[in-house]
């Protein structure tokens, strides 16, 4: 075989594990991402917040039920669920076994635009191009509203255009929501105003995270915001990043905590899950996150949020399969 054989030969076989490793392996090495923030007012205590998004969940994907289950070992303070929780008409009994335990702790929600719409086969490059534009074709509804009785009623809160003051760890934490900006259902005058200014934390909750909502939490003197959507880019290139956040924000943002405007954080998942469609990931495995909320100091202008990943079970660096 010539030198051009052995190189096609040899790319091909790269080309043929790289796709066996991102639609086999990595779209399941569920991953949990920490960071500590200090977002808190002064004197307040810890408080541990769960966000999980993006499940995309498919009745028989066990395996995601089960590690999302065993999150609630963590004994996070307060979860929140950022949207896009199905994949498929009959998933919910799924998404409600996954989020079992947790469901008897503080909760929040808002939908994404895959819990109310199934998701279509589509062209990927059309995904690797967000500038061209598309009309966009709805999935078959989904049974959302069967999700959202069932959250309800163990007690999580819809924060769909509403705001709202709970309590968490013994303190008040003032928290607001949108629907889903991706599909244009946000309603931000609904909500607009300044939090509670004596509450320990100022949150804000949203599927995608789009800078035109970003904004005005951040104008309204907000803490923090959770949001999901960009799988964190979902394919990314190391030392890259990145390729699309299919959304507005920018490829640098597309997962984990950075700061928005002088004052307020963002904590973008790279969620758990990926369309049936298009089921791999390479370089962005799926994640839940634990953050550790302390207070604020006087340093905090300049202060970057510490964190970190770790496979789970939760700092042992294993997996749960």
């Amino acid at each position: 075989m010539n030198t051009l054989g052995r190189t096609l030969l040899a790319t091909t076989a790269l080309g043929t594990a790289t796709v066996a490793y991102a639609a086999g392996i990595e779209r399941t090495h569920w991953t949990l991402r920490q960071a500590t923030l200090p977002v808190l007012a002064e004197n307040a205590r810890p408080i541990r917040v769960l966000h999980i998004s993006d499940l995309h969940m498919l009745p028989n994907q066990k395996s995601k039920q089960r590690w999302v289950a065993e999150l609630d070992s963590l004994d996070p303070d307060l979860v929140v669920n950022t949207g896009d929780n199905l994949a498929h008409k009959q998933a919910v009994p799924a998404v409600l076994r996954a989020l079992g335990p947790l469901l008897n702790r503080p909760g929040v929600f808002v939908f994404g635009s895959n819990d109310y719409f199934a998701p279509k086969p589509k062209n990927p490059v059309r995904y690797l191009l967000p500038s061209a534009k598309t009309k966009r074709i709805h999935g078959v509804p989904l049974p959302w509203r069967d999700l959202r009785a069932a959250m309800i009623e163990r007690g999580w809160l819809d924060l769909t255009h509403v705001r709202r003051s709970i309590k968490v760890a013994g303190q008040t934490v003032f928290a607001a929501g949108l629907d889903d900006p991706h599909l244009r259902r946000d309603r931000y005058d609904d909500i607009a105003g300044a939090p509670d200014q004596a509450a320990a934390l100022r949150l804000g909750v949203t599927h995608s995270p789009e800078p035109r909502v970003l904004d005005p939490f951040a104008a309204d003197g907000y803490d923090l915001v959770l949001a999901g959507h960009t799988h964190g880019g979902q394919l990314r290139i190391p030392g890259y990043g990145a390729l699309v956040t299919n959304c507005q924000l920018d490829r640098s943002r597309a997962r984990g905590v950075s700061r928005w405007g002088e004052r307020m954080w963002l904590n973008v998942s790279a969620g758990l899950g990926t369309s049936p469609y298009a089921p791999v990931r390479f370089a962005c495995p799926p994640e839940a996150s634990l953050l550790t909320l302390v207070p604020r100091s006087g340093s905090d202008a300049g202060q970057q949020g510490s964190g970190q990943r770790q496979g789970a079970r939760f700092g042992a660096g294993t997996n749960i399969r």
